[in-house]
Protein backbone atom coordinates (compact mmCIF):
# COMPACT_ATOMS: atom_id res chain seq x y z
CA UNK A 1 0.00 0.00 0.00
CA UNK A 2 1.42 3.36 -1.07
CA UNK A 3 1.65 6.32 1.29
CA UNK A 4 1.41 9.86 -0.08
CA UNK A 5 4.26 11.94 1.41
CA UNK A 6 4.11 14.71 -1.20
CA UNK A 7 2.78 17.37 1.24
CA UNK A 8 5.61 16.50 3.64
CA UNK A 9 8.20 16.77 0.86
CA UNK A 10 6.78 20.14 -0.19
CA UNK A 11 6.95 21.36 3.40
CA UNK A 12 10.58 20.28 3.75
CA UNK A 13 11.53 21.93 0.47
CA UNK A 14 9.75 25.22 1.20
CA UNK A 15 10.36 25.65 4.94
CA UNK A 16 13.58 23.71 5.51
CA UNK A 17 15.13 24.21 2.05
CA UNK A 18 15.76 20.47 1.70
CA UNK A 19 15.48 19.20 -1.93
CA UNK A 20 12.88 16.47 -2.50
CA UNK A 21 15.51 13.95 -3.68
CA UNK A 22 17.52 14.35 -0.46
CA UNK A 23 14.39 14.23 1.69
CA UNK A 24 13.29 10.95 0.06
CA UNK A 25 16.70 9.41 0.78
CA UNK A 26 16.54 10.43 4.45
CA UNK A 27 12.99 9.12 4.86
CA UNK A 28 13.75 5.72 3.33
CA UNK A 29 16.93 5.36 5.41
CA UNK A 30 15.05 6.24 8.59
CA UNK A 31 12.27 3.71 7.91
CA UNK A 32 14.81 0.96 7.20
CA UNK A 33 16.70 1.76 10.40
CA UNK A 34 13.52 1.61 12.48
CA UNK A 35 12.59 -1.88 11.18
CA UNK A 36 14.95 -3.40 13.77
CA UNK A 37 12.58 -2.18 16.49
CA UNK A 38 9.33 -3.15 14.73
CA UNK A 39 7.25 -6.32 14.47
CA UNK A 40 9.06 -6.92 11.16
CA UNK A 41 12.45 -7.25 12.83
CA UNK A 42 14.60 -9.84 11.07
CA UNK A 43 12.98 -9.34 7.67
CA UNK A 44 14.61 -7.70 4.68
CA UNK A 45 12.70 -4.49 4.03
CA UNK A 46 12.91 -2.36 0.91
CA UNK A 47 11.50 1.20 0.92
CA UNK A 48 11.03 3.22 -2.27
CA UNK A 49 10.03 6.90 -2.32
CA UNK A 50 9.31 8.80 -5.54
CA UNK A 51 10.26 12.52 -5.20
CA UNK A 52 8.08 13.51 -8.15
CA UNK A 53 4.81 11.81 -7.22
CA UNK A 54 5.37 11.71 -3.46
CA UNK A 55 4.44 8.01 -3.31
CA UNK A 56 6.17 5.85 -0.73
CA UNK A 57 6.04 2.04 -1.00
CA UNK A 58 7.48 -0.59 1.34
CA UNK A 59 8.17 -4.25 0.60
CA UNK A 60 9.26 -7.35 2.47
CA UNK A 61 11.87 -9.08 0.27
CA UNK A 62 12.08 -12.92 0.17
CA UNK A 63 14.43 -15.32 -1.60
CA UNK A 64 12.65 -18.18 -3.41
CA UNK A 65 13.91 -21.59 -2.23
CA UNK A 66 12.72 -25.22 -2.14
CA UNK A 67 13.87 -25.67 1.45
CA UNK A 68 12.75 -22.77 3.62
CA UNK A 69 14.96 -22.47 6.72
CA UNK A 70 14.27 -18.78 7.51
CA UNK A 71 10.60 -17.91 6.95
CA UNK A 72 11.35 -14.22 7.59
CA UNK A 73 13.62 -14.02 4.55
CA UNK A 74 12.79 -17.10 2.44
CA UNK A 75 9.67 -18.32 0.61
CA UNK A 76 8.76 -21.55 -1.21
CA UNK A 77 7.97 -21.42 -4.96
CA UNK A 78 4.23 -22.01 -4.44
CA UNK A 79 3.86 -18.91 -2.26
CA UNK A 80 6.23 -16.94 -4.47
CA UNK A 81 4.09 -17.48 -7.57
CA UNK A 82 1.20 -15.69 -5.84
CA UNK A 83 3.37 -12.60 -5.77
CA UNK A 84 5.17 -13.03 -9.09
CA UNK A 85 4.03 -15.64 -11.63
CA UNK A 86 7.50 -15.65 -13.14
CA UNK A 87 9.30 -16.35 -9.87
CA UNK A 88 11.84 -19.18 -9.89
CA UNK A 89 14.11 -20.73 -7.28
CA UNK A 90 16.92 -18.28 -6.52
CA UNK A 91 14.89 -15.21 -7.45
CA UNK A 92 13.77 -12.48 -5.05
CA UNK A 93 10.10 -11.61 -4.66
CA UNK A 94 8.60 -8.59 -2.93
CA UNK A 95 5.49 -8.58 -0.81
CA UNK A 96 3.96 -5.11 -0.44
CA UNK A 97 3.46 -4.06 3.16
CA UNK A 98 1.62 -1.19 4.74
CA UNK A 99 4.02 1.22 6.42
CA UNK A 100 1.60 1.26 9.36
CA UNK A 101 2.61 -2.38 9.96
CA UNK A 102 5.89 -1.10 11.35
CA UNK A 103 4.12 -0.44 14.61
CA UNK A 104 4.00 2.44 17.10
CA UNK A 105 7.59 2.06 18.38
CA UNK A 106 9.04 1.89 14.88
CA UNK A 107 6.99 4.90 13.79
CA UNK A 108 8.27 6.91 16.75
CA UNK A 109 11.84 5.80 16.04
CA UNK A 110 11.44 6.84 12.40
CA UNK A 111 10.22 10.28 13.42
CA UNK A 112 13.10 10.72 15.87
CA UNK A 113 15.67 9.73 13.24
CA UNK A 114 14.12 12.13 10.73
CA UNK A 115 14.07 14.99 13.24
CA UNK A 116 17.74 14.41 14.09
CA UNK A 117 18.68 14.37 10.43
CA UNK A 118 16.71 17.48 9.56
CA UNK A 119 18.08 19.38 12.58
CA UNK A 120 21.59 18.57 11.41
CA UNK A 121 20.74 19.74 7.89
CA UNK A 122 19.31 22.99 9.26
CA UNK A 123 22.43 23.61 11.34
CA UNK A 124 24.65 22.92 8.34
CA UNK A 125 22.60 25.36 6.26
CA UNK A 126 22.92 28.02 8.94
CA UNK A 127 26.68 27.43 9.11
CA UNK A 128 26.98 27.84 5.32
CA UNK A 129 24.98 31.06 5.54
CA UNK A 130 27.21 32.61 8.20
CA UNK A 131 30.68 31.11 7.65
CA UNK A 132 31.56 33.86 5.16
CA UNK A 133 30.23 36.56 7.52
CA UNK A 134 32.84 35.95 10.23
CA UNK A 135 34.54 39.30 10.77
CA UNK A 136 31.50 41.25 9.56
CA UNK A 137 28.77 43.12 11.43
CA UNK A 138 25.48 41.32 12.01
CA UNK A 139 22.22 42.60 13.47
CA UNK A 140 20.06 40.65 15.90
CA UNK A 141 17.42 40.78 18.65
CA UNK A 142 18.26 40.12 22.30
CA UNK A 143 16.24 37.09 23.42
CA UNK A 144 17.51 36.31 26.92
CA UNK A 145 20.46 36.40 29.31
CA UNK A 146 22.07 33.17 30.53
CA UNK A 147 24.73 33.29 33.26
CA UNK A 148 25.81 36.75 32.19
CA UNK A 149 25.88 35.90 28.47
CA UNK A 150 23.45 37.65 26.13
CA UNK A 151 21.70 35.31 23.66
CA UNK A 152 21.02 37.13 20.40
CA UNK A 153 18.69 35.87 17.67
CA UNK A 154 20.04 36.49 14.19
CA UNK A 155 17.90 35.94 11.11
CA UNK A 156 18.31 32.14 11.21
CA UNK A 157 20.64 31.39 14.12
CA UNK A 158 21.20 32.02 17.80
CA UNK A 159 24.46 33.69 18.80
CA UNK A 160 26.13 34.50 22.12
CA UNK A 161 27.55 37.82 23.29
CA UNK A 162 29.64 36.99 26.36
CA UNK A 163 30.39 39.46 29.13
CA UNK A 164 34.05 39.50 28.06
CA UNK A 165 33.04 40.60 24.55
CA UNK A 166 30.87 43.48 25.77
CA UNK A 167 32.07 47.02 26.40
CA UNK A 168 32.33 48.33 29.94
CA UNK A 169 28.90 49.23 31.31
CA UNK A 170 26.88 47.75 28.42
CA UNK A 171 23.63 46.09 29.47
CA UNK A 172 20.89 44.81 27.17
CA UNK A 173 17.23 43.96 27.69
CA UNK A 174 15.06 41.39 25.96
CA UNK A 175 13.82 42.77 22.67
CA UNK A 176 16.72 45.20 22.15
CA UNK A 177 18.00 45.36 18.59
CA UNK A 178 21.82 45.36 18.56
CA UNK A 179 24.70 45.24 16.11
CA UNK A 180 27.76 43.11 16.82
CA UNK A 181 30.81 41.70 15.12
CA UNK A 182 30.49 37.98 14.28
CA UNK A 183 33.85 37.11 15.79
CA UNK A 184 33.96 33.34 15.25
CA UNK A 185 31.95 30.16 14.81
CA UNK A 186 33.27 27.83 17.48
CA UNK A 187 33.00 24.05 17.25
CA UNK A 188 32.05 22.43 20.56
CA UNK A 189 31.89 18.63 20.92
CA UNK A 190 29.00 18.82 23.42
CA UNK A 191 27.05 21.93 22.41
CA UNK A 192 27.74 21.83 18.69
CA UNK A 193 28.49 25.05 16.82
CA UNK A 194 28.47 28.30 18.78
CA UNK A 195 28.19 31.70 17.08
CA UNK A 196 30.34 34.10 19.11
CA UNK A 197 29.61 37.84 18.90
CA UNK A 198 31.70 40.79 20.04
CA UNK A 199 31.29 44.51 20.61
CA UNK A 200 34.66 44.91 22.36
CA UNK A 201 36.87 43.73 19.49
CA UNK A 202 38.74 46.60 17.70
CA UNK A 203 37.50 45.20 14.38
CA UNK A 204 33.96 46.13 15.42
CA UNK A 205 34.96 49.80 15.21
CA UNK A 206 36.85 49.13 11.97
CA UNK A 207 33.74 47.59 10.36
CA UNK A 208 31.53 50.44 11.61
CA UNK A 209 33.89 52.91 9.95
CA UNK A 210 33.81 50.94 6.70
CA UNK A 211 30.00 51.05 6.74
CA UNK A 212 29.86 54.74 7.62
CA UNK A 213 32.76 56.12 5.55
CA UNK A 214 32.48 55.53 1.80
CA UNK A 215 36.14 56.49 1.28
CA UNK A 216 37.26 53.61 3.51
CA UNK A 217 34.93 51.17 1.77
CA UNK A 218 36.36 52.08 -1.65
CA UNK A 219 39.94 52.03 -0.24
CA UNK A 220 40.65 55.70 -0.95
CA UNK A 221 41.24 56.06 2.79
CA UNK A 222 42.83 53.25 4.77
CA UNK A 223 43.05 52.56 8.49
CA UNK A 224 46.80 52.30 9.05
CA UNK A 225 46.71 51.58 12.79
CA UNK A 226 44.16 51.23 15.57
CA UNK A 227 44.14 50.83 19.34
CA UNK A 228 41.07 50.42 21.54
CA UNK A 229 40.07 50.41 25.18
CA UNK A 230 36.47 49.13 24.83
CA UNK A 231 33.87 51.45 26.29
CA UNK A 232 36.31 54.30 26.89
CA UNK A 233 38.38 55.36 23.87
CA UNK A 234 39.60 54.26 20.45
CA UNK A 235 42.54 55.81 18.60
CA UNK A 236 42.65 55.44 14.83
CA UNK A 237 45.41 56.55 12.44
CA UNK A 238 44.22 56.97 8.84
CA UNK A 239 46.01 57.60 5.57
CA UNK A 240 44.85 58.53 2.07
CA UNK A 241 45.80 57.04 -1.27
CA UNK A 242 44.60 60.25 -2.95
CA UNK A 243 46.48 63.44 -1.96
CA UNK A 244 43.31 65.43 -2.66
CA UNK A 245 41.36 63.55 0.01
CA UNK A 246 41.79 64.51 3.66
CA UNK A 247 41.60 61.13 5.48
CA UNK A 248 40.70 62.63 8.86
CA UNK A 249 38.02 64.88 7.40
CA UNK A 250 36.53 61.99 5.44
CA UNK A 251 36.19 59.90 8.60
CA UNK A 252 34.84 62.70 10.77
CA UNK A 253 32.31 63.83 8.15
CA UNK A 254 30.48 67.10 7.76
CA UNK A 255 30.11 68.66 11.22
CA UNK A 256 31.28 65.39 12.71
CA UNK A 257 28.21 63.48 11.47
CA UNK A 258 30.01 60.26 10.52
CA UNK A 259 32.04 59.81 13.68
CA UNK A 260 29.04 60.92 15.77
CA UNK A 261 27.01 58.00 14.43
CA UNK A 262 29.77 55.58 15.48
CA UNK A 263 30.08 57.16 18.93
CA UNK A 264 26.31 56.75 19.35
CA UNK A 265 26.52 53.05 18.37
CA UNK A 266 29.32 52.62 20.94
CA UNK A 267 27.27 54.31 23.69
CA UNK A 268 29.52 57.35 24.00
CA UNK A 269 32.95 55.76 23.57
CA UNK A 270 35.42 58.48 22.49
CA UNK A 271 36.94 58.18 19.02
CA UNK A 272 40.24 59.92 18.21
CA UNK A 273 41.04 60.01 14.50
CA UNK A 274 44.50 61.24 13.48
CA UNK A 275 46.59 61.34 10.32
CA UNK A 276 49.04 58.48 9.89
CA UNK A 277 52.79 59.17 9.54
CA UNK A 278 55.46 56.55 8.94
CA UNK A 279 57.92 58.65 10.96
CA UNK A 280 57.40 57.78 14.66
CA UNK A 281 58.09 61.30 15.92
CA UNK A 282 55.49 62.84 13.62
CA UNK A 283 52.96 60.17 14.56
CA UNK A 284 53.69 60.79 18.24
CA UNK A 285 52.93 64.49 17.84
CA UNK A 286 49.62 63.70 16.15
CA UNK A 287 48.65 61.10 18.74
CA UNK A 288 49.11 63.19 21.91
CA UNK A 289 47.80 66.55 20.67
CA UNK A 290 47.20 69.11 22.07
CA UNK A 291 50.10 68.11 24.32
CA UNK A 292 53.54 68.75 22.78
CA UNK A 293 56.47 66.35 23.24
CA UNK A 294 59.83 67.96 24.13
CA UNK A 295 63.41 66.72 24.53
CA UNK A 296 62.58 63.58 22.59
CA UNK A 297 65.02 60.68 22.68
CA UNK A 298 64.46 57.68 20.39
CA UNK A 299 65.87 54.26 21.30
CA UNK A 300 65.58 52.34 18.03
CA UNK A 301 66.98 49.10 19.42
CA UNK A 302 64.43 48.81 22.23
CA UNK A 303 61.59 50.55 20.35
CA UNK A 304 61.38 53.12 23.16
CA UNK A 305 60.66 56.83 22.92
CA UNK A 306 61.45 59.01 25.92
CA UNK A 307 60.06 62.53 25.96
CA UNK A 308 58.96 65.28 28.26
CA UNK A 309 55.81 67.39 28.35
CA UNK A 310 54.98 70.57 30.19
CA UNK A 311 53.25 70.23 33.52
CA UNK A 312 50.01 71.56 32.04
CA UNK A 313 50.14 68.91 29.27
CA UNK A 314 50.97 65.97 31.54
CA UNK A 315 47.35 65.11 32.25
CA UNK A 316 46.49 65.23 28.54
CA UNK A 317 49.44 63.05 27.49
CA UNK A 318 48.84 60.40 30.18
CA UNK A 319 45.03 60.47 30.14
CA UNK A 320 42.60 59.10 32.71
CA UNK A 321 44.18 56.09 34.43
CA UNK A 322 46.98 56.18 31.83
CA UNK A 323 44.65 55.22 29.00
CA UNK A 324 45.82 57.82 26.49
CA UNK A 325 49.48 56.86 26.94
CA UNK A 326 48.68 53.13 26.65
CA UNK A 327 46.57 53.60 23.53
CA UNK A 328 49.22 55.84 21.92
CA UNK A 329 51.89 53.24 22.65
CA UNK A 330 49.76 50.46 21.18
CA UNK A 331 48.86 52.56 18.14
CA UNK A 332 52.51 53.36 17.38
CA UNK A 333 54.01 50.01 18.31
CA UNK A 334 56.56 51.79 20.51
CA UNK A 335 56.95 51.91 24.29
CA UNK A 336 56.63 55.42 25.67
CA UNK A 337 58.42 56.94 28.65
CA UNK A 338 56.76 60.25 29.54
CA UNK A 339 58.14 62.62 32.15
CA UNK A 340 57.31 66.16 33.23
CA UNK A 341 59.57 68.92 31.98
CA UNK A 342 61.61 70.47 34.78
CA UNK A 343 63.13 73.10 32.53
CA UNK A 344 62.39 74.95 29.32
CA UNK A 345 62.96 72.49 26.53
CA UNK A 346 63.05 72.39 22.82
CA UNK A 347 60.03 71.17 20.95
CA UNK A 348 60.28 68.40 18.39
CA UNK A 349 59.99 71.01 15.65
CA UNK A 350 62.89 73.00 17.08
CA UNK A 351 65.05 69.89 17.47
CA UNK A 352 64.37 68.82 13.92
CA UNK A 353 65.04 72.35 12.68
CA UNK A 354 68.51 72.62 14.26
CA UNK A 355 69.55 69.15 13.13
CA UNK A 356 68.16 69.77 9.68
CA UNK A 357 70.18 72.96 9.30
CA UNK A 358 73.42 71.21 10.27
CA UNK A 359 72.88 68.16 8.05
CA UNK A 360 71.57 70.29 5.17
CA UNK A 361 74.78 72.32 5.23
CA UNK A 362 76.84 69.13 4.95
CA UNK A 363 74.79 67.76 2.09
CA UNK A 364 74.18 71.12 0.42
CA UNK A 365 70.43 70.46 0.31
CA UNK A 366 67.34 72.30 1.60
CA UNK A 367 66.63 71.97 5.34
CA UNK A 368 62.98 71.14 4.54
CA UNK A 369 64.00 68.04 2.57
CA UNK A 370 66.61 66.92 5.10
CA UNK A 371 64.09 67.38 7.95
CA UNK A 372 62.00 64.56 6.46
CA UNK A 373 64.91 62.13 6.91
CA UNK A 374 65.61 63.39 10.42
CA UNK A 375 61.99 62.68 11.25
CA UNK A 376 62.77 59.04 10.40
CA UNK A 377 65.65 59.02 12.91
CA UNK A 378 68.55 59.62 10.43
CA UNK A 379 70.36 62.60 11.91
CA UNK A 380 73.88 62.45 10.45
CA UNK A 381 75.82 61.43 7.33
CA UNK A 382 77.14 58.40 9.21
CA UNK A 383 73.58 57.25 9.90
CA UNK A 384 73.14 56.64 6.16
CA UNK A 385 75.74 53.86 6.27
CA UNK A 386 74.29 50.73 4.61
CA UNK A 387 70.98 52.48 3.86
CA UNK A 388 69.38 51.89 0.44
CA UNK A 389 66.35 53.32 -1.35
CA UNK A 390 64.35 50.19 -0.45
CA UNK A 391 64.68 51.05 3.25
CA UNK A 392 62.38 54.04 2.73
CA UNK A 393 59.52 52.03 1.22
CA UNK A 394 56.23 52.91 2.89
CA UNK A 395 57.36 56.40 3.97
CA UNK A 396 56.09 59.75 2.71
CA UNK A 397 59.27 60.30 0.69
CA UNK A 398 59.15 60.30 -3.11
CA UNK A 399 61.68 58.30 -5.20
CA UNK A 400 63.20 61.57 -6.48
CA UNK A 401 63.73 62.88 -2.93
CA UNK A 402 65.34 59.61 -1.82
CA UNK A 403 67.70 59.57 -4.83
CA UNK A 404 68.64 63.21 -4.37
CA UNK A 405 69.59 62.75 -0.72
CA UNK A 406 71.43 59.42 -1.22
CA UNK A 407 73.46 60.95 -4.07
CA UNK A 408 74.31 63.92 -1.84
CA UNK A 409 75.40 61.54 0.97
CA UNK A 410 77.66 59.63 -1.44
CA UNK A 411 79.17 62.91 -2.62
CA UNK A 412 79.71 64.12 0.95
CA UNK A 413 81.45 60.89 1.94
CA UNK A 414 83.72 61.08 -1.13
CA UNK A 415 84.78 64.66 -0.34
CA UNK A 416 85.81 63.59 3.12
Amino acid sequence: MSVDIKPYLQYLEKEKHIPKNEACEFITEAIKASVEKSNLAGQKIEVVANPDTGKLDAYAVFTVTDAVSDPLREMNPVMAITLDVYARVGDEVRRPIDVSELGRIAAKTTQQLLNQKFRKIEKDQVFKEYKDKVGDIVTGIVRRTERGNVVVELSSAEAVLTRAERCQGEEFRTGDRIRCLLKEIREDSQRGREFILSRADPNFVRRLLELEVAEIADKTVKIAAMARDPGYRTKIAVDSADPKVDPVGACVGARGARVRNIVKELNGEKIDIIRWHAAPLQLLEEAIRPAKPRNVHVDERNKLIHFEVNEDDMRIAIGSKGRNARLTSKLMGWRLDITKSLHVAESVEAQLGDKALRLAAQLQLSPELVAKFIGLGIESVGAFEGVTAEDFAGTDLTPDEIKLVLDAVTKAKASN
